[in-house]
């Protein structure tokens, strides 16, 4: 019997209010793990994880990273700034300084269809960490250089992803999701499910 990936698909929820209470971090390894068995391109496996536990390194990363989005949310305008607005989405990221563990996840650059093979390493550690009884969320600096020059990172790997680990300190809502009706096609574009 199938479905219980899509049961846990369905029950994650991105959650930007962390508890500050400690969790054992094999919680977090296992999502890790799971990551690493995720497909890539030639089996290159160009993801790198730092696992930040470190207050005064989250307090650095969540710096860096609140200084450029001040700068994005001055200037974002159209759908997507009403989208944020609605949803009192800020440029202050507390979820950087509140959860217990922030997960970095880098591409290593020059490895085939790397930032592909990386976000769905992400994808399986999101769902293991859902399994886990884990919160998450995925956050995308808007300057990644900087936040993995925080961490240390060489050169060639670019960050692609922070991800906040922890205990939710909110009851969050799940976004509607598409129907399959509506996002697949059977045989050519246009060509809905019921159509047949």
């Amino acid at each position: 019997m199938f479905g219980f990936v899509l049961e846990l698909a369905k029950n994650r929820r991105s959650v930007r209010r962390y508890l500050s209470r400690d969790i054992d971090i094999e919680r977090v390894l296992y999502g890790i793990r799971a990551a690493l068995e995720a497909p890539s391109g030639a089996n290159r496996q160009p993801w790198r994880f730092v696992v930040v536990k470190d207050a005064e390194v989250k307090a650095r990363l969540r710096q860096v990273c609140e200084e450029d989005e001040r700068r994005f949310y001055e200037k974002v305008r159209g759908e997507l700034g009403e989208w944020l607005a609605k949803r009192d989405f800020t440029w202050e990221k507390p979820f950087l300084t509140e959860a217990p563990y922030l997960v970095a996840v880098f591409a290593e650059l020059g490895k085939p269809y790397a930032v592909q093979s990386v976000w769905l390493a992400v994808g399986y550690m999101l769902l293991a960490l859902e399994e886990a009884g884990l919160s998450s969320l995925t956050y995308t600096p808007p300057n990644p250089g900087e936040a993995g020059a925080v961490l240390g990172a060489p050169y060639r790997f670019v960050l692609q992803t922070i991800v906040p680990v922890g205990l939710p300190g909110e009851k969050k809502v799940k976004e509607p999701r598409m129907r399959l009706k509506d996002a697949v096609f059977i045989n050519i574009w246009g060509r809905r499910l019921d159509s047949n």
